[in-house]
């Protein structure tokens, strides 16, 4: 007796047959480890904001959950990056980063922040997840406590760590930026070298070169009113009297 023919679902039809969560679903993020997590991540994200301001085609944030399987919400095995960036998207604010809800678009760079609790996993099962799933071009890790930075870039489908700078510099390719540690906090650098500010550090700048500028004018106005009194003085003992003279 002929057994009967058994056929394989094509991936369409498994595709059509996957019941995917609704694309407006809140971040479910565990608390960051300690403020200074925290005030590290909320720099980077306010850095490139600032630095693109008028930009309209990227979408940078923290501490979101990125939704990327519609089994995702039944698994604790994974949670969102500690700082991500998505280019050629648009910049609006979002309640998570739902990838079949925004053209399948996975991070262009992702950023953690390594902690006792995290790093294992960080440098483990999230670096495989952000390459192999997410193919994430740019991936750093990053501990506030001890400084530690270390980079990658995809290179044929695997993971190629970055070589520093002499300074000690991460170059992001998706980015057009350097990554490195200044004052204990990691901050983006362009490419000729140029640390990246935030307003208010820029209006602090600005503040005080207009100070030394001003510094500069006070003490050259003074240097000529020692000349003119010199002068005065000389034609004095010249028998002129200077108010005279004009």
């Amino acid at each position: 007796m002929s057994q009967p023919l058994v056929t394989t679902p094509s991936l369409e039809a498994v595709t059509e047959s996957i019941i995917f969560p609704p694309g407006d679903i809140y971040s479910d993020e565990p608390p960051l480890e300690s403020d200074l997590h925290r005030e590290q991540i909320d720099l980077l994200i306010r850095l490139i904001k600032w630095w693109w301001r008028d930009r309209q085609d990227f979408y940078v944030t923290g501490n979101l959950t990125i939704y990327f399987s519609p089994n995702q919400k039944k698994s604790e095995e994974f949670r969102g990056p500690d700082f991500f960036v998505v280019l050629d998207t648009e910049k609006k604010d979002r309640k998570s980063w739902v990838v079949w809800q925004e053209d399948g678009k996975y991070p262009n760079v992702i950023i953690e922040m390594l902690s006792d609790s995290t790093a294992s996993v960080d440098k483990g099962l999230k670096k495989q997840i952000y390459q192999n799933t997410f193919r994430t071009p740019d991936y750093f890790w990053f501990d506030p406590n001890n400084l530690e930075l270390q980079g990658f870039h995809i290179v044929d489908g695997q993971y190629q760590e970055l070589v520093p700078t002499e300074s000690g510099w991460l170059w992001s390719q998706q980015l057009d930026l350097y990554l490195g540690v200044e004052s204990g906090k990691l901050r983006f650098f362009t490419p000729d070298g140029q640390l990246l500010m935030l307003p208010e550090e820029e209006a602090n700048q600005q503040l005080q070169q207009a100070n030394q500028q001003l510094e500069q004018t006070n003490q050259e106005l003074e240097q000529e009113r020692q000349r003119a009194a010199i002068l005065a003085e000389r034609l004095r003992a010249a028998g002129i009297d200077p108010e005279q003279i004009f």
